[in-house]
């Protein structure tokens, strides 16, 4: 190391020196504290007596201290770690009834820390092994590097929230010190030998991130205790940790392809080096090998094998996403395999008419066309059991399932695994067969009992789900009963207007206007019905919106097809409004409203009118008559209702049909009405705005 590198070594160690002395005797301070307050202050005090050594080293040069400065590293590293592991380990005795999961924490703890002080002094003793002592150095420290920071990554994740302010100090500042030590020795590891530039500076590293993590101590004396083991944090820090050992292994046995590969060493390493990632890729993706590391991880280092809370968010999850029923189904079949690392699986689900169970959904298995029977003895043991079946454990104990018998479909499917049923109450509405999981997992109680938990809440879900879909196709006969409904009113005013003209036909049938008049009212019928055909088909949804409709030339039309029937109507028009509809509809209720005045009044005496006018933003039309009359009651309880009438050929509809349809205008209908004195109905029709009227009149003349 030349003289300017020397400088800047004892410069970096200096400031290390006096930090890690201040924060020593600041944690003097705290020595009763606790346990962890203890180790903590032993870690710094060994990270000063490490800086001092170092700095004495680069003001006198010595070997001494170099050769204390690098056996001091190893107890460095394992002070924090002892320190890191007191925070994770739970210190009270209900805590600890299952202290087995640390156990691989502190064991590799004492492997590293043994091989890394190893390795230093058989390095320093210059001891011949078949591995050079420096490369074992190298890969002990990069090693104890790793290993402090995945410490430190599942320190962090397994904090409670509420603790994470008083820890996060520590993280960041150990966390950084391991980090620079873990980018030295990886370069170091690389080029075969430590870079001066950065070891020169390693000291600053450790002077900048020591006071941070102690600032920690500043924030909770007795370090927050509230710390849990994560299934997800354990299998991540496995990850993390298999991962490393696996680079390290994999660098290890390149520089050992390079060394003894000649001319072909740097292709051979390199070629070497691209497998091992490549491989180690693939094992990152597999489905398999993650199954395999959750069921050991869980297995090994929690009393249950799930995190409830996680699978049941997880699971809800998956059902809630949308899809229709279909994707429901799938989504069913994918979060029950995700519980027991199922690579596929079907849904079979009761038929509408409940004779029988076929398939419904799949996911990463071939659809099959066999059904179940409802009484089947798949579907009463499903019903009378309630149990998950085991097809391993049926092929192997039989008796177990008390004489059950497979239909034949089932046992020839290929890796059919667990049928899973899924109920509604006590209702069983289909099961799912999963297929046999990517790694061996033991189906014991803990795992019957979430698929069934599960396969209530899927069952539920899919219960609700035919339900809605019930309820909606019910809705949709209902309203195509009630359009059918309005459709055979309108029929029955056309087959009477067509009747009329049959028995007009026998006296005029040599009347050449007659005959006229005839066809046109055969052609305005035949059209009439094909509308309402047409609406029928359209679910009673005009094919145009609505648009402006002259109410002078409806009246008129009304006044004169009532004239062709042989009564009088009297029409005053006061005003010419154009109203917002469509124009058959609106003059279809006018016609009902006259129809029904003409019919309430004698032939012989009686009036019937139309008055057309303006009323603020609206179009009156009034129909009145001096006929029989409703009564109040009639009028308030039944008049508007479908199926209500007072005619004796009278189906009901006319008068609901109308008041809805005004009401869909915006409109209004009133009715006034005395027995034997009249009835007079007032009908609001919105006003068509300016702009609205101008582009109804250029589409009438487009369609035109």
């Amino acid at each position: 190391m030349d003289g300017k590198l020397m400088v800047m070594h004892a410069w970096s160690y200096g400031l290390a020196s006096a930090a890690a002395a201040f924060l020593t005797l600041y944690l003097a301070s705290t020595w009763r504290a606790g346990r962890r307050s203890r180790t903590m202050f032993v870690a710094v005090a060994i990270s000063t007596v490490w800086a001092v050594l170092g700095l004495a080293f680069s003001l006198t040069g010595q070997a001494l201290f170099l050769a204390g400065h690098v056996l001091v590293d190893p107890f460095r590293f394992a002070a924090w770690y002892v320190f890191v592991l007191l925070l994770i380990t739970p210190e009270t005795a209900e805590e600890r009834r299952f202290p087995e999961r640390f156990a691989w924490l502190r064991g590799l703890a004492l492997l590293l820390f043994t091989v890394g002080f190893g390795a230093q002094a058989l390095h320093l003793m210059s001891v011949q092994l078949i591995v050079p002592a420096q490369r074992i150095v190298l890969f002990s420290s990069l090693a104890m590097s790793v290993f402090g920071l995945v410490l430190i990554e599942q320190l962090f994740r397994n904090v409670a929230p509420e603790s994470r302010w008083s820890i996060k100090p520590l993280c960041i500042g150990l966390g950084a010190v391991f980090a620079f030590d873990l980018y030295l020795y990886s370069d170091a590891l690389l080029f075969n030998r430590i870079d001066p530039e950065a070891a020169s500076v390693r000291g600053f590293a450790h002077a900048l991130g020591l006071p941070v993590a102690v600032l920690s101590a500043t924030r909770s004396h007795s370090w927050k205790r509230k710390l849990v083991m994560s299934r997800r944090a354990a299998l991540q820090s496995a990850t993390l940790v298999i991962v490393g050992l696996y680079l390290l292994f994999m660098a290890s046995a390149g520089y050992y392809v390079r060394l003894f590969g000649g001319e072909w060493g740097r292709a051979l390493q390199a070629a070497f080096i691209f497998a091992a990632l490549l491989l180690l890729a693939a094992l990152t993706v597999s489905g398999s090998m993650r199954a395999t590391l959750k069921v050991l991880v869980g297995k090994h280092f929690f009393s249950y094998r799930y995190d409830y809370r996680e699978e049941w968010l997880r699971f809800t999850q998956t059902l809630s996403i949308q899809g229709g029923f279909t994707g429901l189904g799938q989504h069913v079949v994918r979060g029950l395999a995700d519980m027991v690392e199922s690579p596929g699986g079907a849904l079979w689900l009761q038929d509408p008419n409940e004779r029988f169970f076929a398939q419904t959904a799949c996911w990463n298995v071939p659809n099959l066309s066999a059904t179940e029977d409802q009484g089947g003895p798949l579907c009463r043991f499903l019903v009378e059991s309630g149990w998950v079946i085991n097809m391993e454990e049926y092929r192997s104990l039989p008796r177990r399932y008390d004489g059950l018998a497979l239909p034949s479909w089932l046992v020839e499917m290929p890796d059919a695994w667990l049928i899973v049923p899924l109920t509604a109450g006590v209702d069983l509405i289909g099961f799912v067969v999963l297929t046999t999981a990517r790694t061996r997992i033991d189906v014991n109680w803990e795992v019957n009992d979430l698929l069934k938990t599960a396969g209530r809440q899927a069952g539920a879900f899919l219960g609700q789900m035919q339900a809605s879909e019930a309820l909606l196709e019910a809705r949709k006969f209902d309203s195509f009963n009630r359009m059918s409904a309005f459709v055979v009113h309108d029929l029955k005013n056309v087959v009477a207007q067509l009747s009329l003209m049959l028995k007009n036909a026998e006296r005029h049938r040599g009347n050449p206007e007659f005959q006229e008049d005839m066809l046109m009212t055969v052609q305005h019928s035949v059209e009439r019905m094909r509308q309402l055909m047409m609406q029928l088909r359209q679910e009673a949804t005009p094919l145009d919106g609505p648009r402006g409709v002259d109410l002078a030339d409806v009246v008129r039309r009304v006044q004169a097809a009532k004239a062709g029937q042989g009564r009088t109507v009297d029409l005053t028009i006061e005003d010419r409004p154009i109203a917002r509809g469509h124009e058959d509809r609106i003059e279809r209720v006018i016609g009902h409203l006259v129809q029904n005045a003409l019919d309430a009044t004698d032939a012989g005496g009686g009036q019937v009118w139309v008055r057309l006018a303006r009323e603020g933003a609206h179009a009156l039309v009034e129909v009145g008559d001096t006929g029989h009359g409703m009564s109040p009651d009639f009028v308030r309880e039944r008049l508007f209702k479908p199926f209500q009438t007072t005619k004796p050929t009278g189906m009901g509809i006319g008068a609901y049909e109308s008041f809805q349809y005004v009401h869909e205008l915006g409109g209004k209908l009133t009715v006034d009405s005395a027995v034997n004195v009249g009835t007079q109905v007032d009908l609001l029709l919105p006003l068509v705005d300016t702009d609205e009227q101008v582009q109804s009149q250029a589409s009438s003349r487009d369609h035109a």
